[in-house]
């Protein structure tokens, strides 16, 4: 397997043949050139994750070279080696977009350390322009690579546009409310309103006439007729969020508009029909609740005849860089600042952290750190070496472009920028398969 597509660019032929020996050695695919326009041309983004040039070349230098590749591939990552004379020519440099250079004598373990951060770099640029180009594109709501996300995502497309009720599981910070907009929007009903409802934050003395609406002069204070939520949202969708929360005097009428599909105001003997397609979101174990006779048991079997479980963040952790970078992007645009890149270490320690709060946690981390609130400075959970956390994070991402591709290795290549015969090279290095659908069974 390869860690990634490198051009290596020096005057000097035996220099690039060293080059070529140690970064093949580090499991790197190398091209070198001698004349630098030559290396220009062969330069495509599609076929190259990293740049590293000498500074000082005949007829083309690296601050030629950078400034060509800037035009052509402007997201490509070029690292620069120099001289100690060449220092201040670094900076400027620098300041012309190069990702990082070296002074010679150069450790080529430290050039190993910037490659895998240029090339992880890449790859997270390649996953959020992809995002942002599809918009409308269920990868873009439900972000995430792993075998997880890959299986609910597969759920929301099945189930989007199929009549049929919904519960949905998970932590708090999974993104229930994301899932149930993605249902709505992505079936038939999604030109009509998607009405969500907390069921935790409405007063119980109101919750009845939120719900099913009153008529006028129903009860003190009741000066005009009111069209409840349930009705308003006809032809659509409702998302009770949080039902655990519901009180048990409303779970028995809730019941019945859900088998029935007829809503009766407060002070009215009219019963309304009603056009609904009903998404119940859960964080607790409604199985547990009703057993303890905290939430009514024919509710709870009404409900949970189709259930989608939302897994949390740390069963995802291929998932976490990618989303961070998101919020991060959204954050800075939002406010107006600055968007930096990650470096590979952090990115890898974001995805040891167990994040109790789930995607809203990191979602909130991320803007913090926008903002200048928060340090980078996570707790420590990640242990061997920088390479093997590397092999260890790109087997989880293959693994996840794999279950996001059903399989198919041209998509999955695609998804992560890299030729088809390096991501098989890569396949059969960490024996990975692609896995069955959540609820499918092997045959036999």
């Amino acid at each position: 397997m390869t860690r990634g597509r490198i051009v290596f660019v020096d005057d000097e032929p035996d220099l690039c043949a060293a080059a070529a020996d140690w970064l093949d050695a580090s499991s790197f695919a190398v091209q070198t050139f001698s004349d630098p326009r030559e290396a220009l041309e062969s330069i495509d983004g599609t076929a190259c994750d990293c740049v590293v040039s000498d500074m000082r070349m005949p007829g083309l230098s690296g601050l030629d070279l950078l400034r060509e590749i800037r035009q052509r591939e402007p997201e490509l990552p070029v690292i620069l080696l120099t001289g100690h004379a060449d220092v201040p020519l670094a900076v400027e440099a620098i300041q012309a977009g190069a990702y990082h250079f070296l002074e010679k004598p150069y450790d080529a373990d430290q050039l190993v350390s910037i490659l895998d951060n240029g090339v992880e770099r890449r790859r997270l640029k390649r996953e959020i322009e992809r995002l942002q180009r599809g918009a409308d594109d269920l990868d873009a709501r439900l972000i995430g690579i792993s075998p997880v996300m890959a299986a609910v995502r597969r759920s929301v497309q099945r189930l989007a546009d199929i009549d049929v009720d919904v519960l949905i599981t998970g932590e708090t910070g999974t993104g229930k409310e994301v899932v149930a907009r993605a249902l709505h929007d992505f079936g038939h009903r999604r030109a009509a309103p998607f009405v969500a409802i907390n069921c935790a934050a409405i007063p119980e003395t109101i919750f009845e006439s939120e719900l099913f609406g009153h008529e006028r002069g129903a009860f003190t204070g009741a000066q005009g007729a009111r069209q409840g939520r349930v009705a308003y949202a006809s032809g659509g969708t409702v998302f009770l969020d949080e039902i655990e929360s519901m009180p048990l005097a409303l779970q028995a009428k809730v019941l019945r508009i859900i088998q029935e599909r007829v809503v009766e105001p407060i002070g009215s003997n009219q019963q309304i029909p009603v056009d609904v397609r009903f998404i119940a979101a859960t964080k607790v174990d409604l199985r547990v609740e009703s057993e303890a006779g905290r939430f009514r048991p024919d509710l709870y079997f009404r409900l949970a005849t189709i259930d989608l479980p939302l897994p949390p963040l740390r069963d995802r952790p291929e998932d976490i860089p990618l989303l961070y970078n998101v919020f991060a992007r959204r954050a800075a645009e939002r406010h107006s600042l600055p968007f930096k890149e990650l470096p590979l270490e952090f990115s890898l320690n974001l995805s040891h952290q167990r994040w109790p709060g789930n995607v809203r946690e990191l979602k909130s981390y991320a803007e913090r750190m926008v903002i200048g609130l928060e340090s980078p400075a996570l707790t420590p959970a990640a242990s061997g070496s920088l390479p093997e956390l590397v092999a260890a994070y790109e087997a989880r991402v293959i693994s996840g472009a794999l279950q996001a591709s059903g399989g198919a290795t041209a998509e999955a290549a695609e998804r992560l920028g890299v030729p088809r015969r390096t991501l098989n090279e890569k396949i059969a290095k960490y024996g990975l398969r692609p896995e069955p659908e959540l609820g499918e069974t092997s045959p036999g």
